[in-house]
């Protein structure tokens, strides 16, 4: 008699099984890393014979968006339809909004059977970065650290560089040291994140209003974690590929993004240099 499949919705408890099952696909995300994510979204897990075999999540942002990721399905299930059936458990729950996936060249097929449509490609750099040297900022501006006050402002560039209201996303990211701010004067014209993750640490979001700052932040970031490992998930078309490579940022590999519904506006002022994650965006 084959074990009884469930499907139910992902609560905390789950974290430390869900990381384990990722873990077995040689994913890096650690506990940590899969409570952060989890606590910040919905989703939902396919159970069999009362142990979890299965994962997906959402993240919604403002009143239009969410954005799904964590998809995985345990080897003994796969080619059944679970990520099918839990994908529209979840596009069920979202009915309305536009979706937005980061796919491998083996989702592809189950996501554009859906409805999701390539607009994209995201190239994952990781490795020991070495000394990146100091660079030249735009004219008139400056790095400071980022503070808790500097909340609205980020919002503010982060929904013209990336279309969505991310409010409580940036609010956690925002609570883990490490950020800078580009400034011109007063005013905030980009902004860094960085945390811990997977084997080390992880810059990203990258907002800014041009290549010369996003790469001014990044190298201000790195030149503080020489020899260390970090990785870092940018837009293809963005530019910093060849830069990255070169202070020993290898190429990982890459995803094509894809939506459903209607993708978001151009940016006008800020232009996203490199997402927070490729599940968040």
């Amino acid at each position: 008699m084959e074990p009884t499949t469930t499907l139910r919705p992902i609560t905390a408890a789950d974290v430390s099984d869900a990381q384990a099952l990722t873990a077995s696909f040689g994913w890096p995300h650690r506990r940590e890393d899969w409570a952060l994510m989890q606590s910040l979204g919905q989703g939902v897990v396919v159970e069999q014979g009362g142990r979890l075999a299965g994962t997906a999540l959402c993240w919604r942002y403002g009143d239009d968006w969410a954005t799904m990721g964590l998809i995985a399905v345990a080897e003994a299930l796969q080619g059944q339809g679970m990520g099918r059936r839990m994908m529209l458990a979840l596009m069920e729950r979202l009915e309305g909004r536009s979706l937005a996936l980061h796919a491998t060249r083996a989702g592809l097929k189950l996501y554009s059977g859906m409805g999701f449509e390539p607009t994209g490609t995201v190239v994952q750099h990781q490795g020991a970065v070495s000394q990146p040297g100091l660079l030249p900022l735009p004219e008139g501006m400056h790095l400071r650290p980022v503070t808790r006050t500097d909340l609205p402002g980020l919002l503010a560039l982060d929904r013209d560089a990336v279309g969505m209201d991310r409010t409580p996303l940036l609010a956690a990211l925002l609570q883990m040291p490490g950020g800078i701010a580009l400034a011109r004067g007063g005013a905030l014209a980009g902004f860094a994140l960085v945390r811990r993750f997977g084997r080390g640490q992880v810059v990203g979001p990258v907002i800014a209003p041009g290549l010369d700052g996003a790469r001014a932040m990044i190298a201000h970031m790195l030149g503080q974690r020489t020899g260390q490992f970090m990785r870092i998930d940018i837009p293809k078309s963005c530019g910093l590929s060849p830069w990255l490579l070169e202070l020993g940022l290898d190429d990982a590999g890459s995803v094509i993004r894809m939506v459903r519904g209607s993708d978001v506006p151009a940016p006008q002022h800020a232009e996203m240099f490199a997402l927070a994650s490729q599940a968040f965006g």
